[in-house]
């Protein structure tokens, strides 16, 4: 990040110091044993991070999960971040972002097929998984870095190329929930939406900020943008990303961080007019009016582009015209990892043989086995 102003450095600096103070007591509590620290008899992977949101967490979760579905019964296990109930609940792909949250629902409605759930005590929603699942083989933590109530057997920590923990503050006067020294709990560092570009150089000097410690395995990620979605009406065609070109967009969002999206369009078509919201904003009828208003006025051939995350929380508005819902698409995207056929295998060893190594058999095998 920038460096911040001299003057708020000095008054936010007592606020720094005390939140550190707090955070470290914790964390001391928790290495120490002090803070009692849950483990379970099947592999549970946490992916997170440490700066607050726009790492890309939920592109990541994905990933892991499209590597493991085709031979493991797989649960997904998050917070459901803004919804508007409370304890655990299976999410259904019929679910609106209220009852859910929008990432959860968004993974649902990719991996219909997936188990996918949401409860703010990740312990009580291991154990209901475990007691609704029993032949359930792996769960997977999505933001869960910070809750050390759970000892992940393989924790996943993302690292922003564009806002690195290195060159971070802890909150408020940065974004950072932890000290830069938490990145040593996880097994693997991944510096996500990286160029697709970089370069060998870059990446001693990425290695060098991270300070990964010897039993630690470090990744690059990229974020590749795939063919637009029509948000409202399943039987329109896609757009080819290709066709971009010739198209004047209007693109919002209410994602942490848009700059990367903003900077793909730009690149990519005639021209774009971005209007940012806070991440997970709840869209209003004025909202969509003005919005409205704004593309309207773009000059033809004109669209709307949003992302993943914003189609599940408008994809049952009715505040749109009819007319302009057939210009709303989305733009999904997916990760892509950086590395050379040695270094992919090296990855997909590293969640395969912790997967295989501590696999949890499930009921009909232990009887079969015990006979």
């Amino acid at each position: 990040m920038d460096n911040p102003n001299p003057i708020h450095f000095v008054l936010l600096w007592p606020l720094v110091l005390i939140y550190k103070t707090a955070v470290s007591i914790r964390n001391f509590c928790f290495d120490n044993k002090i803070l009692k620290v849950r483990e379970y008899n099947l592999p549970v992977i946490s992916i997170g991070n440490i700066s607050v949101g726009g790492t890309g967490k939920t592109p990541h979760t994905e990933f892991i999960l499209k590597m493991l579905i085709k031979d493991y019964s797989v649960a997904i296990l998050s917070r459901g971040y803004k919804r508007k109930t409370k304890g655990f609940r299976i999410v259904e792909t019929t679910d609106s972002h209220y009852i859910s949250g929008d990432e959860p629902l968004q993974i649902k409605q990719k991996f219909p097929d997936v188990i996918v759930s949401v409860c703010e005590s990740r312990t009580l929603g291991v154990e209901k998984l475990l007691e609704t699942y029993p032949d359930l083989n792996l769960i997977i933590l999505d933001d869960a870095f910070q809750h050390r109530w759970i000892n992940p057997g393989l924790s996943i920590l993302l690292n922003n190329y564009h806002h690195p923990i290195a060159k971070d503050y802890m909150i408020p006067l940065g974004r950072l929930r932890e000290p830069r020294t938490a990145s040593h709990r996880a097994h693997i560092v991944i510096y996500s939406k990286c160029p697709p570009d970089l370069k060998p150089i870059e990446r001693r000097i990425l290695s060098q900020e991270v300070d990964i410690m010897p039993y630690q395995y470090l990744f690059f990620s990229t974020t590749k943008y795939l063919d637009l979605k029509p948000v409202f009406d399943p039987n329109q065609e896609k757009i080819e990303l290709s066709e971009l070109k010739n198209y004047n967009v209007l693109s919002f969002t209410g994602i942490a961080r848009s700059g990367d999206l903003t900077d793909f369009l730009k690149n990519s078509s005639k021209s774009v007019k971005h209007i940012k919201y806070s991440d997970h904003y709840d869209f209003k009828q004025k909202d969509i009016i003005k919005i409205q208003e704004i593309f309207r006025s773009l000059k033809t051939k004109k669209i709307i582009i949003i992302t993943e995350k914003d189609a599940v929380r408008l994809k049952n508005t009715d505040f749109f015209d009819e007319e302009i819902k057939i210009s709303v698409y989305c733009i999904p995207i997916e990760v892509e990892l950086l590395c050379s056929e040695e270094e992919r295998k090296q990855f997909d060893n590293q969640i395969f043989s912790y997967v295989k190594n501590n696999k949890r058999y499930s009921k009909l095998y232990k009887n079969l086995y015990s006979c």
